[in-house]
């Protein structure tokens, strides 16, 4: 099979990689910063607190 064989599945995979590409960036220019600070106390706290009664909301 030649290289033209398969236009459909090039163009699939031209636009995988333009899509990962674009997250990538996106990911960068505004996800890469956040950071969210965990305090070891709260965190244990909050995993072992009882179970709220279902239908209540916190």
């Amino acid at each position: 099979m030649t290289r033209s064989a398969h236009p459909l599945a090039r163009h699939l995979v031209l636009i995988v990689t333009l899509k990962l590409a674009l997250l990538t960036a996106l990911w960068l220019a505004f996800f890469r910063a956040a950071r969210v600070e965990v305090d070891a106390e709260i965190a244990a706290a909050h995993l072992v607190a009882p179970a709220a009664a279902p239908g209540v909301r916190p």
